[in-house]
């Protein structure tokens, strides 16, 4: 059996043969335009009307800061390595004296605390706890820890080894453990004069929120139950703390097939008694269920009357109110489109959020920024055209916003919109080398599943109407995720956009398709029914996405492939082996392939009318029972420290090929994750995948 595997070197090798090719003079390289800067972390301190972000520049995360009114961007670290450590947790104290920082992990991926060694060294790295005094600039590592959040003065609580501790920066008392208990603790938040500190210990059926005020006080818990307590919030004089309380336990074996309600309730409790009572029950309808958008339940207490969280009742996202005086809710966000990424301005009066709405009839695949005053209702555009605008934050001086604002051929770096005023910050941060004039501009495209379904994406055309051109579909990963008509605003979706910019460079029509059970285009798109190992319906979309551009009259329907990631990695599988006619070639990246084993149960368990039929949908639902149809040339690409995809979906998948005799290459990437931490592996990654289309569709 031929079993290839791809080379650093080979790969090099093809990326300086490929102008050799009729046609394929290039103006860029894969190299080129993965350079993309990519902000994150964006923070402010209203105090000093000052904002702090983390700038990833080719694998080397370090913190910037700028101040009003010139925001000149000043690099206050000095990681100047491509190690793999991400940064995150950015915040200022109260006094904006101290930044306050995590170094380490995977924040993205499950696991999040568990060091990642992509340089695969002996001895691992830390996930740690990093403080800058910023009037003196001096950097230390504090102590290995997770999740920092500022009190009284410059005290910093955290978690450590399943514990919180606590280190006031003003003591020469070391850093020490102040709560201890079962479960898993995490939601740390404090109170508004920092003294008491909220918690949400999670004990598997049920999870509690607790109150720790001294080492002396038996900590307060709050209106105890059989319930999922969760996200405490305070209220603004400190006596209440609202949460989210939804179903514990397991319940039933009810119908595994059948969509239903999932319940939730935000409940006020007072904090000296801990007696709590419910103030408001979602709508019993589907689209009243638990949230499943980024941000989840977005609960913030701006004004001592007024709650503000978000609902997906009316089939949107959006922000409601709560008159605590009336027990009355107020939609503030109306219209078809979703928020996410809100931020409350200091005083409590407005706040500011991302949305995919705005003028322009495409604008569903954008992302803008919009304010609500909670006094009046008011809802404003803040900005508007072309671009994406995303993780807007008030400075605290006036209504002055920072955000990340990017192009659809400018990737992202932070903003100030002042009045109706957008200052880019930071441009001389994105390399010289990096391919801005020769990107290509997506437009938005719609087609329709062999369902009825309205399916849509990003069409990316190389110059030159002429035919036979090969053509790519990209399937996101999630799949709660959106593709946009520009730089997206997560690190793993700025770089597919920058693979697909080089395919495009590289004569390839790509369509990067929006398929159901993503965000962005209301409930039914994002929540229908028999999808995933429950039927895999949205599949019909990704075999739409191919025939769509089999019938534009510049593709030869002979050369088109396939590739994505994760979600999209399945969604890639599928498609090769249902439909190897149509999809030529693919590369699957990180992908979910086993549904076999989704509802396993201990014998002598209580178990669901439907279940032998669910067990056989699921497996239906994945790749296997197709691979003996599956004829296509496939990449599997997989980092062996994944902590979203299990590395066994690609090792059990390569076995049946292995077992079957089918060809297969791979590129394995030892101690990196899902995210590709380190910038050489994420550039490997990218030639690997143009590298393997070019060749199986550009003979």
């Amino acid at each position: 059996m031929l079993r290839l595997k791809i080379f650093p070197l080979l790969a090099v090798l093809i990326c300086i043969l490929l102008p050799l090719y009729p046609g394929m003079a290039q103006e860029f390289s894969t190299l080129d335009v993965s350079k993309f800067s990519f902000p994150s972390g964006l923070t402010a301190n209203a105090t000093q009307s000052s904002i702090a972000w983390a700038m990833n520049e080719q694998g080397k995360r370090n913190v910037y800061v700028a101040a009003a009114p010139e925001y000149q961007p000043r690099r206050v670290t000095d990681f100047l390595e491509d190690d793999g450590q991400e940064i995150s947790s950015l915040q200022f104290s109260e006094d904006g004296e101290y930044l306050v920082f995590v170094r380490g992990g995977d924040h993205g991926g499950g696991n999040a605390s568990r060091p990642v060694n992509t340089n695969n060294m002996p001895l691992m790295t830390h996930v740690a706890i990093w403080t800058i005094e910023l009037a003196t600039g001096k950097t230390e590592m504090l102590i290995e820890g997770d999740d920092p959040i500022w009190g009284a003065g410059h005290q910093l609580a955290f978690l450590k080894n399943g514990a919180v501790w606590l280190k006031d920066l003003d003591a020469e008392k070391a850093p020490h453990s102040i709560i201890q208990n079962r479960g898993s603790l995490g939601e740390l938040r404090y109170s508004p004069d920092g003294k008491q500190l909220a918690f949400v210990a999670n004990r598997g059926t049920h999870s509690l929120i607790g109150v720790y005020n001294d080492a002396q006080t038996p900590v307060k818990w709050l209106a105890p139950s059989f319930q999922r307590d969760q996200s405490p919030r305070w209220s603004p004089d400190g006596r209440s703390i609202a949460f989210v309380r939804t179903l514990g336990g397991s319940g039933a074996a009810l119908p595994l097939l059948e969509q239903r309600h999932a319940p939730w309730e935000i409940w006020i409790a007072d904090v000296t008694s801990g007696k709590a009572a419910m103030q408001w029950k979602a709508p019993e309808t589907l689209r009243g269920s638990i949230p499943s958008t980024q941000g989840g339940f977005n609960l913030h207490w701006p004004v001592q009357e007024q709650l503000v969280y978000l609902s997906y009742e009316d089939g949107w996202p959006h922000l409601y109110s709560r008159d605590l005086k009336t027990n009355t809710s107020t939609l503030l966000t109306p219209g078809e489109f979703m928020v996410e990424q809100l931020s409350l301005h200091p005083d409590g009066q407005s706040l500011v959020f991302a949305a995919n709405g705005g003028d322009l009839p495409d604008d569903l695949d954008r992302r803008h920024l919009a304010t609500v005053d909670l006094t009046t209702g008011k809802f404003s555009w803040k900005t508007s055209g072309e671009g994406i605008e995303a993780y807007p934050v008030f400075t605290g001086r006036e209504d002055e916003i920072a955000f990340f604002s990017a192009t659809p051929k400018r990737p992202l770096l932070p903003a100030i919109l002042k009045e109706e005023t957008v200052e880019l910050l930071g441009e001389e941060l994105i390399p010289d080398d990096f391919p801005v004039a020769d990107l290509l501009i997506p437009k938005h495209v719609q087609f329709m599943a062999a369902d009825g379904t309205t399916v849509y994406g990003q069409l990316f055309e190389p110059e030159g109407n002429g035919s036979a051109k090969p053509a790519v579909v990209f399937v996101h990963g999630g799949p709660q995720r959106q593709m946009l008509l520009g730089w997206s605003y997560m690190d793993y979706y700025s770089n597919t956009y920058a693979i697909n910019q080089k395919l495009a460079e590289m004569g390839f029509v790509v369509l990067s398709v929006n398929y159901r059970l993503g965000i962005g285009y209301g409930y039914e798109f994002h929540r229908p029914s028999g999808t995933y190992y429950q039927g895999a319906a949205e599949y019909l979309d990704i075999k739409a996405a191919g025939e769509y551009l089999a019938g534009l009259n510049q593709v030869d329907p002979e050369r088109i492939g396939i590739y994505g990631g994760s979600y999209g990695g399945y969604l890639t599988a599928l498609a090769l082996a249902r439909d190897s006619e149509l999809f030529k070639a693919g590369v699957d990246i990180s992908g979910v392939h086993d549904m076999d084993h989704r509802y396993d149960l201990p014998e002598g368990v209580e178990v669901a009318p439907d279940y032998e039929e669910a067990k056989q949908i699921a497996w239906e639902s994945s790749p296997m029972p197709d691979l003996e149809q599956w004829t296509s040339p496939v990449l599997f690409i997989h980092s062996d420290d994944d902590r979203n995809v299990g590395f066994y979906h690609s090792a059990d998948l390569a076995r049946r090929f292995d077992e079957l005799g089918k060809p297969y290459d791979y590129l394995v990437i030892p101690g990196d994750t899902h995210h590709w931490m380190k910038f050489s592996n994420m550039v490997q990654v990218n030639e690997a995948t143009v590298n393997f289309l070019h060749k199986h569709l550009q003979p």
